[in-house]
């Protein structure tokens, strides 16, 4: 599975798409996912990451360190 968040570990959702006449088709949502450098004050150094946007938000308002450190638990 390629779609993954490396820090929030979120995935692809699966579900229908119901038509007018409640005819059921398979559909994936894919999270949305952006590959971005990020620099480590622990160790000094960047790292490439996947990340979904709303780990990104979080990593802006609280920190790198902090943010692994929910993830965590």
């Amino acid at each position: 599975m390629a779609r993954v968040c490396e820090i929030t570990g979120k995935k692809p959702l699966v579900g229908h798409n119901v038509s007018h006449s409640n005819r059921k088709t398979k559909m994936r949502q894919l999270p949305n996912l952006r590959k971005k450098r990020i620099f480590d004050e622990s160790t000094g150094r960047w790292m490439t990451v996947k990340v979904s946007t709303s780990a990104l938000r979080t990593i802006t308002k609280i920190g790198l360190k902090k943010t692994l450190e929910k993830a965590a638990r």
